[in-house]
């Protein structure tokens, strides 16, 4: 079995009380990735010192040589491409050809971000008198924590890290400790890429510990969290606590609206995407379907015929479209919704209990006729199961989209652009689409939610990212 190591400073060290975690392949209990140690404070610390030792001369390098180790980064990803997306699939779960979407996204990300390197700067103003210059510049935060989550173990850390680095930060990055070999190979990437040491540091361990003695670190100047809403609440309040900078998403319960004038087909194949492809587990995700009562017979027979349709097994296997849920506690909390809607008295239409054995694999579930205001219209499960939700007219169906207290992701099927601009002006989330899943982001744009899904203060990603990750300076010189 694999032993694998912290990063800390250069150097590839143990915690500092040897205590090690394992992780395991979802769909095959017996298949150990390997041990990672269970970091302590300590650590952290040691991590956040290491960090600060760096920033100087990683400040002071030109942003076109920084994002140069970010386009070789993406290079030697590029070559791994095959062995880093079947870590992906054994240690995440989600298949195969899902693994290397992300994994093609991440090494794009570093691309991206790459060329943000002859970008970055500032803005030339008019003085207000004469024999004067007035500019602004863009300059690093300082020392940045990162702290990512599982169902993305790639692309999330590619996209906080490339532009942290590019902008001239170092970091201390906190990977979930479900997945942290597939984050550890980012990180290879990019040491392998010329990244010096002290620049990049890689803390594995609990959640509580690692990531709440970065929250409390007066040196670290930056946070950016991607999990789970009462983690990422008592982050914001410790690292704010010091006046730190921190950004936060924090998942959604996201619908798609399908209207009475839709391409059926359309909306079955979307509903299908959004809430059972990568197995649910998406902050993305689509967990309502709300459905103008006029087609919600003939939608719900037809979603429930292609998701009990969906093959669920193992990703590495050819064939299989849905793979197994990330952990035995993300499996009983499937299972444990499924019970709450039945108590609730939503109809099941399929699914409804677990798939295959020898792995934590759940059946693809559609419920119907579930209320508004049930806990399963409410709360983010974070897996495989779609509750339909009737509604009268479009107004109804905003209202129903919108009585939630997150907004992250939402959509409208319809070909009508009149309704279609009209769910876009009222709805409340920060993702919008028309004709599409809820699933999927371009890596230029800016991603963020709305309510309880983030902070309500930094976007991330495309232009967006140099908003957080850089503070600006304001410069006025006579002469």
């Amino acid at each position: 079995m694999a032993a694998f190591k912290n990063l800390i400073g250069g150097a590839w060290v143990g915690a500092s009380d040897r205590a090690t975690f394992e992780t395991r392949n979802p769909a095959r209990a017996g298949d150990v990735l390997g041990t990672f140690p269970n970091a302590t404070s300590a650590d952290a610390a040691q991590a956040v010192a290491a960090a600060a030792e760096a920033f100087p001369a990683w400040a002071a390098t030109p942003a076109p040589a920084r994002g140069a180790v970010l386009f070789r980064a993406a290079e030697l990803l590029d070559e791994r491409l095959d062995d880093v997306s079947t870590t992906l699939t054994r240690e995440e779960g989600k298949t195969l050809t899902e693994a290397k979407g992300e994994v093609t996204r991440a090494r794009d990300i570093l691309r991206y971000f790459g060329g943000e390197g002859w970008r970055v700067g500032g803005e030339v103003l008019p003085p207000n008198t004469p024999h004067a210059v007035l500019f602004s510049r863009r300059e690093p935060l300082g020392v940045v924590a990162a702290i990512t989550p599982w169902n993305f173990p790639i692309a999330i850390p590619a996209w906080k890290l490339a532009p942290a680095l590019v902008y001239g930060n170092t970091v201390v990055f906190k990977p979930a400790s479900a997945t942290p070999l597939t984050a550890l190979r980012l990180v290879e990437c990019l040491v392998d890429a010329g990244l010096p040491a002290g620049v990049l540091n890689f803390v594995t361990g609990s959640g509580a510990t690692v990531g709440g003695a970065l929250a409390g670190d007066s040196i670290v100047r930056g946070l950016t969290f991607t999990g789970a809403h009462a983690a990422g609440a008592q982050i914001y309040a410790r690292a704010t606590q010091h006046f730190a900078r921190v950004q936060l998403e924090m998942g959604g319960k996201n619908p798609i609206i399908v209207l009475d004038d839709a391409d059926l087909e359309l909306a079955v194949r979307l509903a299908v995407m959004g809430g059972f492809g990568l197995t649910g587990q998406s902050c993305t995700a689509t967990s309502r379907v709300i459905v103008e009562e006029g087609i919600a017979d003939r939608f719900a027979a037809a979603l429930a015929e292609a998701a009990a349709a969906l093959r669920v097994g193992d990703g590495l296997v050819e064939g299989v479209q849905m793979g197994p849920a990330v952990s035995a506690e993300q499996l009983a909390t499937d299972l444990e919704y499924m019970q709450i809607a039945g108590d609730e008295g939503a109809e099941l239409l399929t699914g409804g209990g677990p798939a295959a054995a020898g792995g934590h694999f759940v059946q693809p579930t559609v419920f119907d006729r579930v209320e508004v205001h049930s806990r399963l219209a409410q709360e983010e499960v974070f897996g495989p199961v779609v509750g339909i939700i009737r509604a009268r007219d479009l107004e109804d169906a905003l209202f129903k989209a919108n009585a939630v207290g997150y907004g992250l992701a939402a959509g409208v099927v319809t070909n009508d652009l009149r309704r279609a601009l009209t769910f876009v002006d009222r709805i409340e989330a920060g993702v919008v689409k028309v004709n599409e899943p809820t699933t999927g982001l371009a890596l230029q744009a800016p991603f963020g939610g709305f309510k309880l899904s983030s902070a309500n203060t930094f976007k991330e990603q495309g232009p967006a990212a140099v908003e957080f990750f850089t503070r600006t300076k304001t410069v006025y010189i006579s002469y």
